[in-house]
Order: structure tokens, then sequence, then C-alpha cells
């Protein structure tokens, strides 16, 4: 256990054209005096070195591979990934706006807007598509079946069609399985051991995110009744439909709160942190992020290092990996991340047994 205390692109304008020859005739015509022939003759000579200019440029650009990066929230949501995400590629030789460039498209919790942005990125004839989560992952393999894609990806990318097996993924997708939407059985124990007399669970899913939001309520609904927990759904979207969900979680009072492991309750973990100690509600989440601003209690992937096994698979690629030869990558390190402060101000004890397998605890 780590014990961890808290106190609470560049732009450029396109470079001018530089023509030695032109510049040299230029000196000698104003030295014997420029008659309008030779300023005409000065002119035609600049076009003609401008247009054997841009095929070069145009060649330099094709020569650097440009990365689709494909996302259904914003592009501020989370730093962190994508830092981790920049550093595979790194690792495998590529850096961002030296020798690789990639288009981001975030879809700023829109999700339907993401297979026109996936199907943007196929037009724009990138050279491999990076996507994080499930229906970005979706939408590319909707989209393409020749540019590679390597998916960042909670559930089981077998059963969401995404590849044939994990070990030969075959076709044009391989990536990363973080594993979460197969440890809600998990989360609920942790829970339960931290909150023993608790009777009802609320789990809270995002709808548009079909994939994630039905696994999540199956596999909750699932664990719920094998330790004999009932077992309330709320949905939420927007951030004002997370509002009215603790709403109804004040009026209702169930016991303790499951969110749902989607980039959307992610990106509003400020939000939700804030919202469950409002309304005093021990929550469990599926990442740390929320944790580390106030959250409960996390148990997950460590999703950063999904990010840089991303990167490095897109870098491999690259240098001429096929993804069909790839196998997908399987998280194998789980983080459970108690917030002891915030367990002191809803009066719950965290047991000792609990702190011991705590990986962090934050004070």
């Amino acid at each position: 256990m780590r014990l961890i205390r808290h106190s609470g692109a560049p732009r450029s304008g396109e470079p001018g054209i530089h023509n030695p020859g032109a510049a040299a005739y230029g000196f000698r015509a104003r030295a014997f005096g420029a008659s309008r022939n030779d300023r005409t003759r000065r002119t035609l000579l600049a076009l003609l070195g401008a247009a054997a200019a841009w095929p070069r440029a145009a060649r330099a650009q094709q020569g650097t591979p440009v990365i689709g990066f494909l996302h259904p929230t914003s592009s501020d949501a989370f730093p962190d990934r994508l830092r981790a995400f920049r550093l595979g590629l790194r690792e495998s030789g590529f850096v961002e706006g030296e020798n690789v460039t990639i288009a981001y498209r975030f879809a700023e919790n829109q999700v339907d807007r993401l297979p026109a942005m996936a199907s943007e990125l196929v037009r724009s004839q990138v050279a491999v598509i990076a996507t994080a989560n499930s229906p970005p992952a979706l939408a590319a393999k909707t989209a393409t079946a020749t540019i590679p894609v390597v998916f960042i990806s909670p559930e089981d990318p077998v059963k969401l069609g995404l590849v044939a097996s994990l070990a030969r993924p075959g076709g044009n997708l391989t990536g990363v399985n973080l594993v979460s939407g197969e440890l809600a059985a998990k989360r609920l124990e942790r829970l339960r051991e931290l909150l023993p007399d608790a009777a009802r669970v609320a789990v809270l899913v995002n709808p548009p995110n079909v994939a994630t939001s039905e696994t999540t309520v199956r596999d909750v609904e699932a664990a719920a009744h094998t330790i004999g927990l009932q077992v309330q759904v709320l949905k939420a979207s927007t951030s004002r439909e997370i509002d009215a969900c603790f709403a109804t979680l004040a009026r209702d009072r169930p016991d303790a709160l499951f969110v749902g492991n989607d980039p959307f309750f992610t990106s509003r973990r400020v939000q939700i942190a804030i919202q469950a100690a409002r309304y005093a509600i021990p929550a469990t989440y599926g990442t740390r992020e929320i944790t580390e601003v106030g959250g409960l209690m996390s148990y997950g992937a460590n999703i950063p290092e999904g990010w840089r096994q991303a990167g490095s698979y897109v870098g491999r690629i690259l240098k001429g990996a096929k993804p069909a030869d790839l196998p997908v990558v399987q998280s194998s390190k789980f983080e459970l991340v108690i917030n002891a402060q915030t367990a002191r101000t809803l009066g719950i004890t965290v047991p000792p047994s609990l702190l011991a397998v705590a990986d962090e605890v934050i004070e």
C-alpha cells in the first residue's frame, strides 16, 4: 500500500518560398536597369520557382504519417491518458510534431457524431486510427476494412465483434482490452466489504454507450443477486441528467452507488464527486481519476498504462506490423484506491483488511 497525501500546439504560418535563382536575377536587373520586360521575366521566374517547390512540400507532408485519433468526450478530459498514449508512440520511435501527426476528433459526449468522424478520417486517408472506448472502435470498424485500427476497449472485443479472437485478431483491428466490463463482481465485493450492512445499490449508466451500459447492468445485477443486493438502475447522458439522478438518490436513499466505467462519467468526475458528497452517498468507481478528486473508492485497470500500450501498437503498425498479427493486450494490473478523507466525511470506517489490500490510500 502506498500512502498519498493530497492538499485538498504551437502554431506556425506557412513558410515563404525562397528562390535563389530569382533573387540573383533581380539583383542583375536592378544593376543594369529594369525594363517592363525584365520585371515580367522576374515574376515568371519566381512563379516557376514556387511551382517547383510545391511538389516538394507536398511530398514532405506525404512522408509524415498521420494518426487519426477518435474519442467520445472532450480534448481536456483526460490529459494523463493522452500523455501516456504519446509516450507509447515515443517508445516506438514516433514523436508528435516531429515525425508523426495526430488528427484529433472529439465527439464532446455526443456518440452519434462518431460514425461521421470516423468516415471523415477514412476519407483523409490517415495511416492508422486509434480509438478510445467501445463506441469509437465500432464506428471505425464500420467505416473501414483496410485502414488499421487500434482500440482501447473496456469490454470484451470478441463479444463486441471487433476481433475474431484475442490471440489472432484477424482483419484490420487490434488493441487493448482494459477488462473493466468484467470487474463488476469484484467492485461489488469491495463495496460490500466497506459497507457490510448494505442491502440496496443504485447503478448509474450512460445509455448512448450501449455496449458499456448493457454490460454494466447485466454484470452488476448478476453479481448483486449472488451476494443478496437489490439493484436500482439510473441513467444519465448529460450533466443535467447527472444532477437529476442524484436528486433521485437523495429521495430513494439506496445504501450505495455503483458508477459505470464510462468515459462520460469520468469526464464529469468533479461534478459526480461533489454530488456524492453533497448527498452523503457512498460510491464506487471504475477509474481512479474520480477517487482522486473526492470519490470514495475505485477499483479498475491502470488505464494510462493501457493507453501507453495502445500508443506502442500504433507505432509498431506505422513501422509495418499488421493488426491481424498483433494479439489483443489484456490489462493485468488492477488498482484499488481509497479516499480516506472522503470515508471520514461520510462517517465510514474503512476495515483494516481493505486498507491492507489497497494499492493507494488518499489522505
